[in-house]
């Protein structure tokens, strides 16, 4: 099942918004959440908000929880431009484009999720079934002990 969220016009250029999503395409969305909050680009927290709006999403309307979702796919469109005027040398104006974005994620629970849960109610281990590697007991250990040198005339004859 996939879950979606999206964010448009953030205040923010493609590129920068690009790397960061490049980062975490394809990651586990637990994996991605981390790897966003130690991230040091500016982008990441918008990015990082977006992904727990998903994640709150998935949990709410269809109860699938956090550790069972993936990033399939995450975009970063380009959203309208904001024209500003700067001044310049002989009365002239030069234009400042302030970019803004659109980004939209989808998320999609993994195949193995509900597999995993039937896969830990088998049955334990009868008594008739071999243990695997036997650990060896105390009394097949050998002990050391030191030798002292008057231990070792004792067993060996004097020559003097």
């Amino acid at each position: 099942m996939e879950v979606r969220a999206s964010l448009r016009y953030l205040r923010m250029s493609l590129k920068k918004v690009r790397l960061v999503a490049d980062m975490v395409r394809g990651m586990e969305a637990e994996n991605a959440l981390i790897q966003l909050r130690f991230s040091r680009k500016s982008a990441s927290h918008p990015l990082e908000k977006l992904l727990r709006s998903a994640m709150a999403n998935a949990k709410n309307n269809l109860k699938i929880e956090g550790k069972e979702l993936y990033i399939t796919h995450i975009t970063v469109d380009q959203g309208p431009t904001l024209k500003r005027w700067r001044a310049r040398a002989m009365g002239r104006a030069a234009t400042i484009r302030k970019r803004t974005s659109h980004i939209s994620i989808i998320l999609e629970e993994k195949e193995g999720a509900a597999k995993t849960e039937d896969k830990k109610k088998v049955a334990p281990k009868q008594q008739g079934e071999k243990k695997s590697k036997k650990m060896p007991d105390a009394t097949t250990k050998k002990v050391h002990t030191k030798t002292t040198t008057q231990d070792k005339a004792e067993i060996l004859p004097s020559t003097i």
